[in-house]
């Protein structure tokens, strides 16, 4: 098949193999190595790569969350989203129930935490352009963050090292923490969190 032939049949910016070979298109892998090396196509990790053409319309989002899945953007990343933290964030991180994994690519490092299925909630679909992925609620994003980080949020003391917002802190929604974390039931995450919440 052609690359022109290719880019008429998958209207999407991003594809994998896996998707070439649900829509039995013939594509050899000679020629995918011929177009990543003629920079068609840009390689995001083994097996899943993206229109060169196209990328000015993907969100790092998008791509986190088609890269590895189940995933939702979470922790610094949604963080700085929603202005709890001040530091720009230049890796996108992101929660999975699959192995802890990281990938790096043209477009930086994509970082993938690892929690139990019970806790892979408090998300929401984003849609930018037809373009979905799932992102963490501001609630949920804070408490993916305090639970991955229990042993080094100990005291006050290291809470003021994470630099939160304090403004944004107060805009939260804190019934519906209490809620997720009464639906996660781990007494050292809530300790965690009072911290956090009562800085």
């Amino acid at each position: 098949m052609k690359y022109l032939d290719l880019m008429k049949k998958i209207k999407d910016p991003i594809f994998s193999l896996h998707d070439l070979k649900l829509m039995d298109l013939k594509v050899y892998p000679y020629q995918i190595s011929e177009w990543v090396d003629k920079e068609y196509i840009i390689k995001l990790k083994n097996g899943i790569y993206a229109f060169s053409d196209r990328v000015k319309d993907i969100k790092i989002e998008f791509m986190a969350f088609n890269m590895y899945q189940p995933s939702y953007v979470s922790l610094e990343w949604a963080l700085s989203y929603y202005g709890l933290i001040p530091e720009m964030v230049y890796n996108c991180t992101s929660i999975t129930t699959k192995p802890t994994r990281t990938f790096e690519n043209k477009f930086g490092a994509f970082i993938y935490r690892h929690i139990k299925p019970s806790m892979f909630f408090g998300y929401k679909k984003m849609d930018e352009q037809g373009l979905p992925y799932l992102l963490a609620e501001a609630e949920k994003a804070l408490i993916d963050y305090a639970h991955l980080n229990m042993h080094r949020i100990k005291d006050k003391g290291d809470v003021e090292e994470l630099r939160l917002n304090e403004f944004e802190l107060k805009n939260l929604d804190m019934k519906k923490a209490d809620r997720y974390l009464k639906a996660i039931g781990n007494n050292r995450l809530d300790k965690t969190m009072g911290l956090i919440l009562n800085f």
